[in-house]
């Protein structure tokens, strides 16, 4: 009983001192931060605790972009990982099973397999009807027992396939899930730098164009701080929503990180990623923002980009990098607008960069 309130009181005081950071960093009390703040005070996962306290350190303060990176580097993959390890443990079980059963089924086949060349034997020399019939009862009641067995075994295959079938389509869930950014629904950052990396190493072999857009939420923050993170996140979904809509077939959508939000469009051409570029913005503007517990019109979202097209002999990080440049001038230059490479706009924002550096 001692111990049982040990561990109460212990859990307890984790509790209270995850929900005072979250009341001394002025955070929104949602399960996600919760999480971190109550691994952060248990100690077990150190890399969390020293990118917390740097990031402290630095800045003062977590923002939301820091929060979910955070939740996302230390403590999502590790969920992934415990139920990708159940499901494992669950094949290997089912396999094992049915590996018994199998054993026991060839045990019993060598046993009939026995009875057969006994039953043989003492037929050759068997004289009397009452010796034959005993050796023909015999060997039926063992081909009983076999077609028994096999019957059994048949039935618990095909009951393995179903189960592994399932345990199959929950790894796939799992995988997806991983892959998933769960506030919009699009792909998240994991899904982003595998698939651009794949789309380029494609566009290079194959000589096709490629190009990226990467845009970014204008005044999100002031979303955030106007009228709390719940409306900000409904901007998030709304954004993902347009995305959803506008974007289809062999294209990527992925949210980056934060507020921003990259596309990648394979087998295509600069005019027409510009195209594209320009839907997604008027799309999301075309969209009123409406504060769901009364109703109140909070205004439009606008966006700004950047695009990007992959030239030969160019890696991901160079196409990012410069979807990146064209995404900043295209902040610095009033926002809600699209900028690409062959725009002044962009090679001002480039010779700025080349000039800090």
């Amino acid at each position: 009983m001692i111990k049982v309130l040990d561990e109460h009181e212990r859990t307890m005081a984790f509790a209270e001192v995850a929900l005072g950071q979250i009341k001394s960093l002025r955070q929104t009390a949602v399960p996600r931060n919760y999480e971190i703040w109550y691994v952060y005070a248990t100690g077990y996962n150190s890399p969390l605790n020293k990118i917390i306290n740097e990031t402290l350190a630095r800045n003062g303060k977590l923002t939301e972009a820091d929060l979910e990176q955070i939740y996302e580097t230390y403590l999502s993959q590790i969920k992934t990982t415990d139920r990708i390890d159940k499901v494992g443990s669950r094949v290997i079980g089912e396999i094992d099973d049915v590996m018994t059963l199998i054993g026991e089924a060839l045990g019993m086949a060598a046993s009939y397999d026995d009875n057969l060349t006994g039953a043989t034997l003492k037929l050759s020399v068997a004289q009397k009807p009452d010796q034959i019939k005993a050796i023909v009862e015999s060997l039926v009641k063992s081909t009983r027992e076999m077609r028994e067995t096999n019957k059994a075994l048949e039935d618990r295959l095909s009951l393995s396939k179903n189960e592994i079938s399932n345990l199959q389509q929950s790894l796939e869930a799992i995988r997806a899930e991983s892959l998933t950014d769960p506030l919009t629904g699009l792909g998240n950052r994991k899904y982003f730098d595998r698939s651009i990396e794949t789309a380029v190493q494609n566009a290079l072999a194959s000589g096709e164009p490629l190009t990226l857009l990467m845009f970014d939420i204008d005044h999100f923050k002031s979303f955030n701080d106007s009228y709390g993170h719940l409306t900000g996140d409904q901007v998030l979904r709304l954004v993902g929503m347009s995305l959803k809509q506008t974007i289809k077939g062999q294209d990527i959508t992925a949210r980056y990180g934060g507020e921003e939000f990259a596309v990648v469009l394979p087998n295509t051409a600069l005019r027409q990623a510009l195209t594209v570029a320009d839907h997604i913005r008027r799309a999301i503007m075309a969209k009123e923002l409406k504060k769901k517990s009364t109703g109140e019109i909070l205004g439009r979202v606008t966006i700004s980009v950047g695009v990007s097209m992959l030239k030969p002999g160019d890696d991901t990080d160079a196409l990012i990098e410069r979807a990146d440049a064209c995404l900043y001038a295209a902040k610095r230059n009033g926002r809600n607008r699209v900028i690409c490479e062959v725009d002044p706009e962009y090679a001002a924002e480039a010779h700025s960069q080349v000039q800090v550096a």
